[in-house]
Parts: C-alpha cells; structure tokens; sequence
C-alpha cells in the first residue's frame, strides 16, 4: 500500500506546480480550473455593408439606349397598384395591367408618370410585363428619335385620363 501511495506523490506533486504556474501566468482561474483561449473577432476589411450598397446607384450612369423590339411597346405609368403591378398607358392607345419583373422590384424604383418599355403577352392583351424603366433623358431622346409621341409629358407624375379639367366643388363657400 505504501509503494503505491509514494508512486502517486510526485505525479500530484507535479500537477500541484502546474496549477500554480497557470494561475500566475493568467490560464487558470482562482479553483484551478483552465480558462479557454480568449476568441477575438475578425477585423472588418471591408468598406461597408449593406447601406452602403443601397446608397449609390454608380451602375447606371450611362447606358445604352435601348429600343423596342417586336412583342414590345413603349408605356406611360398612370398608377401604382401595389404588389409589384401598376397600370399602364401604352403608347399603341390601349391601357394595360403590367406586372414589375423580379429583376427590377426593390432594385429599380418605378412611379406614377415615368416612361417604361413593356413586353406584351401573347396570351393576354390586357397584361403585360415591365422590362425597363427610361430615365427622364433617355425618354427625351426617345421623343427626340420619334420613338414615343410627342404628346407624351416626361416628368409630369401622375397622368389623370378621366378628369382632364379641375374638379368642381360640390357646396359653395361663403365670405365671411
């Protein structure tokens, strides 16, 4: 019993200086017990993230006009209608229900008067698809190309067909 027990002493002995010169070199707590390795995070090598991005639209400062094609046809935004669809007037003379493409929605912004190039359905006169959206130059060198009327009013916002005269008032004010 005894040889065993003195077999064991310098093993604990040993074990004993290793706990004391882990807690003076900061590895191990005040028990004993070994801390983990310390993980740092990564530095940010990067310019910005996804703001930033967002912010600038540097891709589309010039392009190449792009002209209509067969099954397509050149539109003037009437209305937003929400959930990616807004209704149109083509420059053909029919109105149509368009529907904003994956590619353009939340990256292109579309509103109520701008110059759009629409590919017509085949199976559905009444619909069609939204391609591209002009900017203001690029519809003034479509006028200026014949391309779309001259009657057509680039950057006028919304287009009002039904009502083109001021509303009247339905009750009358007095002067006080």
């Amino acid at each position: 019993k005894n040889e065993g027990s003195r077999a064991e002493r310098p093993a604990a002995a040993g074990q004993a200086r290793e706990r004391a010169s882990e807690r003076a070199s900061g590895r191990a707590d005040a028990q004993g017990q070994r801390q983990q390795p310390v993980s740092r995070m990564p530095k940010n090598k990067g310019k910005g993230g996804k703001n930033r991005r967002r912010g600038k639209n540097e891709g589309e400062e010039k392009r190449e006009l792009i002209f209509k094609e067969d099954g397509q046809e050149y539109a003037q935004v009437i209305r937003m209608l929400g959930n990616g669809r807004l209704e149109a007037m083509c420059f053909d003379g029919s109105k149509r229900l368009c529907h904003i493409r994956g590619k353009m929605r939340k990256k292109v912004w579309v509103a109520a008067g701008d110059i759009i190039l629409v590919g017509l359905r085949d199976y559905q006169d009444a619909k069609a698809d939204v391609i591209l959206k002009y900017n203001p130059d690029e519809a003034r060198n479509l006028k200026a190309y014949k391309e779309i009327p001259d009657t057509a009013k680039i950057n006028e916002g919304a287009i009002n067909d039904e009502d083109e005269g001021e509303e009247e008032c339905a009750f009358t004010f007095d002067e006080i």
